[in-house]
Protein backbone atom coordinates (compact mmCIF):
# COMPACT_ATOMS: atom_id res chain seq x y z
CA UNK A 1 0.00 0.00 0.00
CA UNK A 2 1.49 3.40 -1.04
CA UNK A 3 2.02 6.22 1.40
CA UNK A 4 -0.87 8.23 -0.08
CA UNK A 5 -3.21 5.26 0.11
CA UNK A 6 -2.09 4.55 3.70
CA UNK A 7 -2.67 8.19 4.65
CA UNK A 8 -6.13 8.12 3.09
CA UNK A 9 -6.97 4.88 4.93
CA UNK A 10 -6.02 6.28 8.35
CA UNK A 11 -7.66 9.62 7.61
CA UNK A 12 -10.90 7.85 6.66
CA UNK A 13 -10.71 5.61 9.71
CA UNK A 14 -10.25 8.48 12.16
CA UNK A 15 -12.90 10.54 10.42
CA UNK A 16 -15.36 7.67 10.77
CA UNK A 17 -14.39 7.13 14.41
CA UNK A 18 -14.83 10.82 15.16
CA UNK A 19 -18.22 10.84 13.46
CA UNK A 20 -19.42 7.82 15.44
CA UNK A 21 -18.22 9.40 18.69
CA UNK A 22 -20.01 12.65 17.82
CA UNK A 23 -23.20 10.71 16.98
CA UNK A 24 -23.09 8.84 20.29
CA UNK A 25 -22.54 12.13 22.12
CA UNK A 26 -25.49 13.71 20.30
CA UNK A 27 -27.70 10.78 21.24
CA UNK A 28 -26.67 11.11 24.87
CA UNK A 29 -27.45 14.84 24.73
CA UNK A 30 -30.94 13.92 23.55
CA UNK A 31 -31.39 11.77 26.64
CA UNK A 32 -29.88 14.41 28.90
CA UNK A 33 -28.23 13.78 32.27
CA UNK A 34 -30.99 11.48 33.46
CA UNK A 35 -32.79 11.83 36.77
CA UNK A 36 -31.13 13.78 39.57
CA UNK A 37 -31.98 14.93 43.05
CA UNK A 38 -33.56 18.41 43.15
CA UNK A 39 -33.71 18.76 39.36
CA UNK A 40 -35.74 21.99 39.63
CA UNK A 41 -33.40 23.78 42.06
CA UNK A 42 -32.64 26.50 39.50
CA UNK A 43 -35.63 26.43 37.13
CA UNK A 44 -38.35 26.19 39.81
CA UNK A 45 -36.80 26.04 43.31
CA UNK A 46 -40.16 25.87 45.08
CA UNK A 47 -41.56 23.02 42.93
CA UNK A 48 -41.32 20.22 45.50
CA UNK A 49 -42.66 22.46 48.27
CA UNK A 50 -45.65 23.44 46.11
CA UNK A 51 -46.45 19.77 45.48
CA UNK A 52 -46.07 18.97 49.18
CA UNK A 53 -48.39 21.79 50.24
CA UNK A 54 -50.99 20.97 47.60
CA UNK A 55 -51.05 17.30 48.65
CA UNK A 56 -51.50 18.34 52.29
CA UNK A 57 -54.38 20.68 51.42
CA UNK A 58 -56.11 18.10 49.23
CA UNK A 59 -55.64 15.36 51.82
CA UNK A 60 -57.32 17.51 54.47
CA UNK A 61 -60.35 17.93 52.22
CA UNK A 62 -60.43 14.46 50.65
CA UNK A 63 -58.69 11.75 52.66
CA UNK A 64 -58.96 9.14 49.92
CA UNK A 65 -56.72 11.19 47.61
CA UNK A 66 -53.68 9.69 49.36
CA UNK A 67 -54.58 6.19 48.13
CA UNK A 68 -54.87 7.58 44.61
CA UNK A 69 -51.46 9.29 44.74
CA UNK A 70 -49.85 6.02 45.80
CA UNK A 71 -51.66 3.91 43.24
CA UNK A 72 -50.74 6.31 40.43
CA UNK A 73 -47.03 5.49 40.78
CA UNK A 74 -47.66 1.78 40.33
CA UNK A 75 -50.08 2.14 37.42
CA UNK A 76 -47.98 4.65 35.51
CA UNK A 77 -44.39 3.64 36.19
CA UNK A 78 -44.87 -0.13 35.86
CA UNK A 79 -46.13 0.20 32.28
CA UNK A 80 -42.98 0.59 30.20
CA UNK A 81 -42.02 4.09 31.36
CA UNK A 82 -42.61 6.54 34.19
CA UNK A 83 -43.89 9.24 31.83
CA UNK A 84 -47.43 10.14 32.99
CA UNK A 85 -49.04 8.24 30.10
CA UNK A 86 -51.62 7.11 32.67
CA UNK A 87 -52.99 10.66 32.91
CA UNK A 88 -53.81 11.10 29.22
CA UNK A 89 -57.50 11.19 28.29
CA UNK A 90 -58.89 9.16 25.41
CA UNK A 91 -58.83 10.70 21.95
CA UNK A 92 -60.37 9.67 18.65
CA UNK A 93 -57.20 7.72 17.91
CA UNK A 94 -56.33 6.16 21.25
CA UNK A 95 -57.98 4.84 24.40
CA UNK A 96 -56.89 6.13 27.78
CA UNK A 97 -55.12 3.81 30.21
CA UNK A 98 -57.57 5.14 32.81
CA UNK A 99 -60.43 3.38 31.02
CA UNK A 100 -58.89 -0.09 31.03
CA UNK A 101 -60.06 -2.86 33.36
CA UNK A 102 -56.71 -2.90 35.17
CA UNK A 103 -57.35 0.73 36.13
CA UNK A 104 -60.75 -0.08 37.67
CA UNK A 105 -61.47 2.06 40.72
CA UNK A 106 -58.78 4.64 40.03
CA UNK A 107 -59.95 8.19 40.53
CA UNK A 108 -58.98 11.67 41.71
CA UNK A 109 -56.98 12.42 38.56
CA UNK A 110 -58.45 15.92 38.62
CA UNK A 111 -56.35 16.70 41.66
CA UNK A 112 -53.17 16.11 39.67
CA UNK A 113 -54.45 18.94 37.45
CA UNK A 114 -54.97 21.08 40.58
CA UNK A 115 -51.29 20.62 41.48
CA UNK A 116 -50.23 21.25 37.89
CA UNK A 117 -52.19 24.53 37.83
CA UNK A 118 -50.49 25.66 41.06
CA UNK A 119 -47.07 24.91 39.55
CA UNK A 120 -47.94 26.65 36.28
CA UNK A 121 -48.69 29.81 38.27
CA UNK A 122 -45.24 29.62 39.85
CA UNK A 123 -43.13 28.30 36.96
CA UNK A 124 -45.00 28.06 33.64
CA UNK A 125 -43.98 25.16 31.40
CA UNK A 126 -41.26 23.83 33.71
CA UNK A 127 -42.46 20.94 35.89
CA UNK A 128 -43.58 17.76 34.15
CA UNK A 129 -46.74 15.84 34.94
CA UNK A 130 -44.56 12.73 35.33
CA UNK A 131 -42.65 14.37 38.18
CA UNK A 132 -45.89 15.67 39.71
CA UNK A 133 -47.30 12.13 39.63
CA UNK A 134 -44.23 10.65 41.35
CA UNK A 135 -43.77 13.41 43.95
CA UNK A 136 -47.47 13.55 44.84
CA UNK A 137 -47.24 9.78 45.36
CA UNK A 138 -44.29 10.32 47.68
CA UNK A 139 -46.21 12.92 49.70
CA UNK A 140 -49.30 10.69 49.74
CA UNK A 141 -47.22 7.94 51.34
CA UNK A 142 -46.15 10.40 54.06
CA UNK A 143 -49.79 11.49 54.60
CA UNK A 144 -50.65 7.85 55.28
CA UNK A 145 -47.97 7.51 57.94
CA UNK A 146 -45.45 5.88 55.63
CA UNK A 147 -41.77 6.74 55.16
CA UNK A 148 -40.45 9.86 53.42
CA UNK A 149 -38.62 8.64 50.31
CA UNK A 150 -36.01 10.88 48.66
CA UNK A 151 -36.75 10.65 44.92
CA UNK A 152 -34.97 11.96 41.85
CA UNK A 153 -36.68 14.26 39.35
CA UNK A 154 -36.19 15.36 35.77
CA UNK A 155 -38.79 13.16 34.07
CA UNK A 156 -40.52 14.41 30.96
CA UNK A 157 -44.00 13.58 29.73
CA UNK A 158 -44.84 11.00 27.09
CA UNK A 159 -47.16 11.82 24.22
CA UNK A 160 -49.13 8.60 23.89
CA UNK A 161 -51.30 6.24 25.91
CA UNK A 162 -50.12 2.67 26.43
CA UNK A 163 -53.59 1.21 26.89
CA UNK A 164 -53.04 -1.47 24.25
CA UNK A 165 -50.09 -3.00 26.12
CA UNK A 166 -51.24 -2.34 29.69
CA UNK A 167 -52.02 -5.97 30.50
CA UNK A 168 -48.54 -7.07 29.42
CA UNK A 169 -47.06 -5.08 32.28
CA UNK A 170 -49.63 -4.74 35.08
CA UNK A 171 -50.36 -8.00 36.88
CA UNK A 172 -53.99 -8.67 37.73
CA UNK A 173 -55.19 -9.40 41.26
CA UNK A 174 -55.89 -13.01 40.18
CA UNK A 175 -52.51 -13.66 38.55
CA UNK A 176 -50.25 -16.41 39.84
CA UNK A 177 -47.41 -15.33 42.12
CA UNK A 178 -44.97 -16.44 39.40
CA UNK A 179 -46.47 -13.88 36.99
CA UNK A 180 -46.45 -11.13 39.63
CA UNK A 181 -42.79 -11.77 40.49
CA UNK A 182 -41.85 -11.96 36.81
CA UNK A 183 -43.56 -8.66 35.89
CA UNK A 184 -41.91 -6.75 38.71
CA UNK A 185 -38.60 -8.56 38.22
CA UNK A 186 -38.49 -7.27 34.65
CA UNK A 187 -38.09 -3.73 35.97
CA UNK A 188 -35.55 -4.65 38.62
CA UNK A 189 -37.74 -5.22 41.66
CA UNK A 190 -36.78 -8.38 43.55
CA UNK A 191 -38.95 -10.64 45.72
CA UNK A 192 -38.74 -8.65 49.01
CA UNK A 193 -39.45 -5.52 46.96
CA UNK A 194 -42.59 -7.09 45.50
CA UNK A 195 -43.75 -8.18 48.95
CA UNK A 196 -43.21 -4.64 50.22
CA UNK A 197 -45.01 -2.99 47.29
CA UNK A 198 -48.08 -5.14 47.86
CA UNK A 199 -48.04 -3.77 51.40
CA UNK A 200 -49.77 -0.77 49.81
CA UNK A 201 -52.88 -2.94 50.26
CA UNK A 202 -52.57 -1.94 53.90
CA UNK A 203 -54.59 1.17 53.07
CA UNK A 204 -57.71 1.95 51.09
CA UNK A 205 -60.45 -0.44 50.09
CA UNK A 206 -61.26 -3.08 47.50
CA UNK A 207 -64.40 -2.98 45.38
CA UNK A 208 -66.61 -6.04 45.64
CA UNK A 209 -66.15 -6.64 41.91
CA UNK A 210 -62.57 -7.68 42.68
CA UNK A 211 -63.33 -10.18 45.41
CA UNK A 212 -66.79 -11.74 44.92
CA UNK A 213 -65.21 -14.73 43.16
CA UNK A 214 -63.89 -15.67 46.62
CA UNK A 215 -67.39 -15.49 48.12
CA UNK A 216 -69.75 -16.81 45.44
CA UNK A 217 -71.03 -19.35 44.55
CA UNK A 218 -69.06 -20.82 47.46
CA UNK A 219 -66.79 -19.18 50.01
CA UNK A 220 -63.09 -19.77 49.41
CA UNK A 221 -62.09 -22.19 52.21
CA UNK A 222 -58.74 -20.38 52.51
CA UNK A 223 -60.51 -17.30 53.93
CA UNK A 224 -60.55 -16.82 57.69
CA UNK A 225 -64.14 -17.73 58.76
CA UNK A 226 -64.12 -14.81 61.21
CA UNK A 227 -63.61 -12.43 58.29
CA UNK A 228 -66.11 -13.97 55.87
CA UNK A 229 -69.22 -12.58 57.61
CA UNK A 230 -67.97 -9.02 57.25
CA UNK A 231 -67.07 -9.56 53.58
CA UNK A 232 -70.51 -11.00 52.81
CA UNK A 233 -72.18 -8.11 54.61
CA UNK A 234 -70.23 -5.59 52.52
CA UNK A 235 -70.64 -7.58 49.28
CA UNK A 236 -74.17 -9.05 49.37
CA UNK A 237 -74.43 -9.54 45.59
CA UNK A 238 -72.75 -12.25 43.56
CA UNK A 239 -72.64 -9.87 40.60
CA UNK A 240 -72.10 -6.42 42.08
CA UNK A 241 -72.73 -3.22 40.17
CA UNK A 242 -69.29 -1.77 39.29
CA UNK A 243 -70.69 1.73 39.82
CA UNK A 244 -72.17 0.96 43.22
CA UNK A 245 -70.38 2.00 46.41
CA UNK A 246 -69.69 -1.56 47.54
CA UNK A 247 -66.28 -1.89 49.10
CA UNK A 248 -64.41 -3.75 51.83
CA UNK A 249 -61.65 -1.99 53.74
CA UNK A 250 -58.29 -3.62 53.05
CA UNK A 251 -57.36 -3.39 56.72
CA UNK A 252 -60.18 -2.95 59.21
CA UNK A 253 -57.74 -2.24 62.05
CA UNK A 254 -55.77 0.68 60.58
CA UNK A 255 -57.48 1.46 57.26
CA UNK A 256 -55.91 4.92 56.86
CA UNK A 257 -52.37 4.04 57.93
CA UNK A 258 -49.66 2.50 55.77
CA UNK A 259 -48.22 -0.05 58.17
CA UNK A 260 -47.20 -3.68 58.50
CA UNK A 261 -50.60 -4.75 59.84
CA UNK A 262 -51.36 -5.95 56.30
CA UNK A 263 -48.82 -8.76 56.68
CA UNK A 264 -50.28 -9.93 59.97
CA UNK A 265 -53.72 -9.93 58.34
CA UNK A 266 -52.73 -12.03 55.34
CA UNK A 267 -50.87 -14.51 57.55
CA UNK A 268 -54.20 -14.80 59.41
CA UNK A 269 -55.98 -15.52 56.08
CA UNK A 270 -57.71 -12.13 56.02
CA UNK A 271 -56.33 -10.99 52.68
CA UNK A 272 -59.16 -9.83 50.41
CA UNK A 273 -57.77 -10.59 46.98
CA UNK A 274 -56.24 -13.78 45.70
CA UNK A 275 -52.85 -12.11 45.28
CA UNK A 276 -52.87 -11.22 49.00
CA UNK A 277 -53.52 -14.84 49.92
CA UNK A 278 -50.85 -16.13 47.55
CA UNK A 279 -48.31 -13.70 48.96
CA UNK A 280 -48.77 -15.26 52.41
CA UNK A 281 -48.54 -18.90 51.32
CA UNK A 282 -46.10 -18.98 48.40
CA UNK A 283 -42.75 -20.35 49.58
CA UNK A 284 -40.87 -17.62 47.69
CA UNK A 285 -42.68 -14.73 49.37
CA UNK A 286 -43.86 -16.08 52.75
CA UNK A 287 -40.47 -15.63 54.52
CA UNK A 288 -40.51 -11.90 53.65
CA UNK A 289 -44.17 -11.59 54.65
CA UNK A 290 -43.31 -13.00 58.07
CA UNK A 291 -40.30 -10.71 58.40
CA UNK A 292 -42.36 -7.62 57.50
CA UNK A 293 -45.14 -8.70 59.88
CA UNK A 294 -42.56 -8.58 62.66
CA UNK A 295 -40.71 -5.43 61.65
CA UNK A 296 -42.27 -2.23 60.34
CA UNK A 297 -38.78 -0.79 59.86
CA UNK A 298 -37.89 -3.65 57.51
CA UNK A 299 -41.17 -3.15 55.61
CA UNK A 300 -40.51 0.59 55.23
CA UNK A 301 -36.92 -0.03 54.12
CA UNK A 302 -37.93 -2.47 51.38
CA UNK A 303 -40.97 -0.41 50.42
CA UNK A 304 -38.83 2.71 49.98
CA UNK A 305 -36.32 0.80 47.88
CA UNK A 306 -39.03 -0.68 45.64
CA UNK A 307 -40.82 2.65 45.14
CA UNK A 308 -37.49 4.25 44.20
CA UNK A 309 -36.79 1.58 41.55
CA UNK A 310 -40.35 1.84 40.24
CA UNK A 311 -40.17 5.64 40.02
CA UNK A 312 -36.97 5.44 37.95
CA UNK A 313 -38.28 2.93 35.42
CA UNK A 314 -37.22 4.01 31.92
CA UNK A 315 -38.04 7.74 32.23
CA UNK A 316 -37.96 10.25 29.39
CA UNK A 317 -35.27 12.87 30.07
CA UNK A 318 -33.34 15.64 28.33
CA UNK A 319 -35.18 16.65 25.17
CA UNK A 320 -37.25 13.46 24.99
CA UNK A 321 -41.01 13.82 25.33
CA UNK A 322 -42.42 17.16 26.43
CA UNK A 323 -43.62 19.21 29.39
CA UNK A 324 -47.41 19.07 29.08
CA UNK A 325 -49.42 22.23 29.63
CA UNK A 326 -52.30 20.10 30.90
CA UNK A 327 -51.69 16.63 32.30
CA UNK A 328 -54.64 14.98 30.57
CA UNK A 329 -53.65 16.19 27.08
CA UNK A 330 -50.52 15.95 24.98
CA UNK A 331 -49.40 19.41 23.89
CA UNK A 332 -50.05 18.82 20.18
CA UNK A 333 -53.76 18.64 21.01
CA UNK A 334 -53.88 22.14 22.52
Amino acid sequence: MGSKALFFFFFSFFALASFLAWTASAENDQEGPGLVMNFYKDSCPQAEDVIKEQVKLLYKRHKNTAFSWLRNIFHDCAVQSCDASLLLDSTRRSLSEKEMDRSFGMRNFRYIETIKEALERECPGVVSCADILVLSGREGIVSLGGPYIPLKTGRRDGRKSRAEILEQYLPDHNESMSVVLERFGAIGIDTPGVVALLGAHSVGRTHCVKLVHRLYPEVDPALNPDHVGHMLYKCPDAIPDPKAVQYVRNDRGTPMILDNNYYRNILDNKGLMLVDHQLAVDKRTKPFVKKMAKSQNYFFKEFSRAITILSENNPLTGSQGEIRKQCSLANKLH
